[in-house]
């Protein structure tokens, strides 16, 4: 077993065919159906099953890849550290729920390597779609939330996965909407205070737990409530519409711009989870990249400035 090996399968199960690896590896199509089928033999799995529509991971196989991206992600790293000349691509991926603070640390992160080559993703994405990615070894962390309303049910599911949770920051309570909203000039907002305006959430999928939810109080009965898939989105709902959300409040402004405020939110007695503690998922016992170490300390500057300067 190979490096290069372990890259070929990786590269085959995100692309879902054998011709397009082949084309992005640069490897002939024989070649590389020889390699795996090597590799299969060796292993004594069946890591790909194949049909006219391309290929897709077997049981054994999709585990097999999981634990192929980590090794890969831990090899790029040592060459990253101690390899000679340094001229490795460096590769990093985040998944994030839909956070504007998130992709600006990104953007400070990045702009460290300056001519440096490198392949980075982040995506914004549902709160399951976050665990997902970073137990495959689709992303290497994940940012999200807890709160006392969650925090059971998915710290148990990232128990299962074999991930941990570390806190970042602890927030309270705001309600976020367009500067010329109604209630924009109030020093708080309470729950009564929204009820003629629409609550916006982002959709978590059909078959979505309430736990999964990127808005705190997500069992709360709200007589009017529209879901959107991304930020853009939501900011056009929250102007055309006076919508709202209830969130963390730590927002960019750079990234969205100055048209938006964050009210604090004062939550009734009954209200349970008004509070959130922001975080990143990782692997446990895994050691983080350089990269990753970068970007977390990126977010983490980010979020400590933020509650000097607001709060």
């Amino acid at each position: 077993m190979t490096i290069q090996q372990l890259r070929y399968v990786t590269v085959i199960c995100q692309e879902g065919s054998i011709n397009k690896a082949s084309e992005l590896l640069y490897v002939s199509q024989p070649s590389l159906t020889s390699a795996v089928q090597e590799l299969e033999k060796e292993l004594g799995i069946t890591i790909f099953s194949r049909s006219g529509r391309g290929v897709t991971p077997t049981n054994d196989g999709q585990e097999f890849i999981r634990y192929a991206r980590e090794i890969i992600a831990q090899y790029d790293d040592l060459l990253e550290r101690y390899g000679k000349g340094g001229a490795l691509k460096k590769k990093f991926g985040i998944s994030t729920q839909h956070y504007s603070f998130a992709v600006k640390a990104f953007v400070e992160m990045v702009k460290q390597f300056g001519t440096d080559e490198y392949e980075f993703a982040i995506r914004e994405t549902r709160t399951r779609d976050v665990i997902d990615d970073v137990f495959s070894g689709k992303s290497e962390i994940g940012i999200l939330y807890l709160n006392d309303f969650n925090r059971g049910p998915l710290e148990k599911l990232l128990k299962s996965n074999g991930l941990i949770f570390t806190p970042l920051t602890e927030c309270s309570a705001f309600v976020y909407l367009w500067k010329r909203h109604p209630l924009a000039d109030k020093s708080v907002i309470r729950f009564e205070d929204l009820k003629d305006y629409p609550c916006l959430s982002f959709e978590q999928g059909d078959n979505a737990s309430f736990y999964y939810s990127e808005e705190i109080l997500s069992t709360s009965e709200y007589p009017k409530t529209i879901k959107a898939t991304d930020r853009a989105t939501m900011l056009n709902l929250m102007v055309g519409l006076n919508g709202y959300t209830l969130c963390s409040g730590v927002i960019s402004e750079e990234l969205n711009g100055s048209d938006f405020i964050a009210v604090p939110f004062e939550a009734d007695s009954e209200s349970v989870g008004s509070n959130m503690v922001i975080g990143y998922i990782s692997k446990k016992n895994m050691l983080l990249s350089h990269i990753a170490q970068l970007y977390i300390r990126e977010i983490d500057n980010y979020l400590k400035s933020y509650q000097e300067k607001y709060h």
